[in-house]
């Protein structure tokens, strides 16, 4: 399936989004090795903004284990029957990991099962959300090289933010990449060889607290000074409400929500978290699906990617 990418320059670079391909989907992978940051709440509810822009949208989920992406679309379809709504509903597949004991079979095993999920999604959706595990996994890695698009989110957290780099906890300065950062940087060399574009990789600063704590102020000094050290865009993530909690029982997004449709009461407070969904898509700047073809890319020479400054 490699064989549908186009040329790529420098993966280490930060790039604006690239235009949609003509008759394939636009991949936009929701990934971090953390789990709890966030990761399937944000992928309903983009899959459900971009729905309701009229885009056909699919969604993979890579972490049939725990299945959470998986039983927020079961609770949804549940929800609707109960009510007798017509939500919209992504196509969605989950893919299971290999059962075979051997690695390099049990990886080929995931590859094609991938593969298998993927290549339709492609072509019936304008935009496919892969949902992946929050640990390092080989199907999370091959999903990595299709992305378009990365969106990593992140907790407000110098926790989470270590998976991004080591900081000096005296200066705040950037010691070096971490284990996370060094990854992408592999699976963006990776599509490079392969032929692939360059991705647009996105971290959104999710569960941001209202107050103007120091925490908060410290994290953004450093999260935009990585930006430019290793090559992502920085956008508004979601704030930490209960209502995202609430929702995922009856399988609802704040876009769900209006007056007097049965479900939770819509509040001020819901309106303006509706605002962030919102303005989460339009900083993703994805490529609208009704884009015309982009003109084929001329051939540039080969660009060895430079790995992240270590100092």
């Amino acid at each position: 399936m490699t064989g549908s990418f186009q040329a790529a320059a420098n993966p280490s670079i930060v790039q604006t989004q690239a235009a949609r391909v003509q008759g394939r989907a636009h991949v936009l992978v929701i990934g971090n090795e953390k789990g709890g940051s966030g990761k399937s709440t944000t992928a309903l509810h983009i899959a459900v903004a971009l729905m309701g822009d009229g885009s056909r949208v699919a969604t993979l989920d890579l972490d049939a284990r725990q299945g959470t992406l998986g039983r927020y679309l079961e609770n949804r379809t549940a929800y609707a029957a109960r009510k007798g709504l017509d939500l919209p509903m992504p196509i969605h597949a989950a893919v299971p990991l290999s059962t075979l004991s051997d690695r390099m079979a049990a990886e080929a095993d995931e590859k094609a099962r991938f593969e298998a999920a993927l290549g339709p999604a492609l072509a019936a959706a304008d935009f496919v959300i892969v949902d992946t595990p929050g640990s390092d996994t080989y199907l999370s890695r091959t999903a990595h090289v299709w992305a378009d698009t990365l969106l990593t989110p992140l907790n407000d957290s110098f926790i989470d933010l270590d998976l991004l780099a080591r900081i000096d906890p005296e200066t705040l300065k950037i010691v070096r990449p971490s284990i996370y950062a060094e990854a992408v940087w592999k699976q963006r060399q990776l599509r490079a060889i392969q032929g692939g574009r360059p991705v647009d990789w996105v971290v959104m600063r999710n569960r941001l607290s209202s107050l103007a704590a120091r925490n908060k102020r410290d994290m953004g000094t450093v999260i935009e000074a990585l930006a430019k050290r290793i090559g992502f865009r920085v956008a508004a993530g979601l704030s930490e409400r209960v209502i995202y909690k609430e929702l995922f029982l009856s399988g609802l997004t704040l876009l769900d929500l209006k007056r007097g449709s049965g479900g939770p009461s819509l509040t001020l407070s819901h309106i303006a978290a509706r605002q962030e969904v919102r303005d989460l898509v339009a900083a993703l700047n994805l490529p609208p699906a009704t884009a015309a073809a982009p003109e084929a890319a001329p051939v540039t020479e080969p660009a060895t990617p430079a790995r992240p400054p270590a100092g």
